[in-house]
């Protein structure tokens, strides 16, 4: 059994993987600095869920202050971590990037130099399908060298994760795999997400915001699937490696509005508007790597994945 350290236990993601964990037997410690990107309030229902469990501990503080994590490794015997903490959103980054450079790059240095200390065995960094920008080689590989090329500070910051941590592999001999999510969603979500947006504003009859002509299409990940394949990241030594973990059938936008229809039983009332700023055409997962790899195997279509998502929301969320 491994004693994991998972950074951002109490959000979206963070939250799953550390529930995977633990419900294997795995001991976890979760460390989260609560902050208010989204409802304070979801993210600690996603602690008490995991609190449930006697092998769970959880630390709140900020990644950043590298005197907590050193008080968090000592006399812990952590041997794996789990590094999901990040400051996230793409449009919110062009209005203050400076937040995101703190919390992703310095946030993940910190991180990185305390595993160091540590001797972890291994180690996983999720970093970001945005930072394929606009790639003209899809679907994504993970050598693309669009990756040089972000177009947002989100996606740079990204960017810079990885090559952090591939510097730490190098200079030390770190066991270091970096994931690349694409668009994961499901249960416990993000709120300033498109499928949470759509299902939210469907199933309340508010209007739904349309960015551009529809055209645009997003590999959406049910986090099951994510989970599945971030944990086998975890469990497997390669030296360092970078990861995409997708659902490899993109959805265009159109497309994903006509689901929450389906799902929500609800016609949508739409606004449409000009395409946003940093926004990218297409992301889309050659998953081929993780397949071979990682024994990555997502099964989740969109439609199946919307419906869960949508009985999820109704039955936690609506009203």
């Amino acid at each position: 059994m491994k004693t994991v350290l998972v950074t951002g236990a109490a959000g979206f993601i963070g939250s799953h993987v550390a529930e995977h964990l633990l419900a294997r037997g795995d001991t976890v410690i979760g460390i989260d600095n609560i902050n208010d990107y989204y409802p304070v309030s979801y993210k600690r229902e996603n602690l008490a869920l995991l609190a449930a469990n006697a092998r769970f501990s959880f630390v709140e503080g900020d990644i950043c202050d590298r005197d907590l994590l050193k008080r968090v490794f000592a006399g812990r015997s952590i041997t794996h971590v789990a590094h999901l903490a990040a400051r996230a959103g793409v449009r919110p980054s062009i209005e203050d990037p400076f937040i995101y450079q703190d919390a992703n790059i310095r946030g993940t240095l910190s991180v990185l130099d305390a595993a160091r200390n540590a001797q972890v065995l291994n180690a996983v960094v999720t970093s970001s399908s945005s930072v394929y920008g606009n790639s003209k080689q899809v679907p994504f590989r993970e050598d693309d060298s669009a990756t040089d090329r972000p177009i947002s500070p989100y996606a740079a910051t990204k960017k810079a994760t990885e090559v952090l941590s591939y510097t730490y592999h190098s200079l030390y001999g770190m066991n270091i795999n970096v994931v690349r999510p694409f668009t994961v969603y499901g249960p416990r979500g993000r709120p300033d997400m498109a499928p949470w947006l759509f299902l939210s504003a469907a199933l309340s009859g508010l209007t739904i915001r349309k960015f551009g002509d529809g055209s645009t299409r997003r590999d959406y990940t049910y986090i099951d699937d994510f989970v599945c394949g971030f944990v086998n990241a975890l469990d497997r030594e390669f030296g360092f490696e970078i990861f995409n973990l997708g659902n490899s059938a993109t959805v265009s936008l159109n497309e994903a509005l006509e689901t929450v229809e389906e799902v929500a039983s609800k016609k949508l009332v739409i606004e449409l508007l000009p395409a946003q700023l940093g926004d990218v055409d297409i992301t889309s997962a050659d998953i081929s790597k993780a397949r071979r790899l990682l024994d990555y195997d997502p099964k989740t279509s969109f439609r199946h994945g919307m419906q869960l998502f949508c009985d999820w929301f109704v039955k936690n969320r609506a009203g």
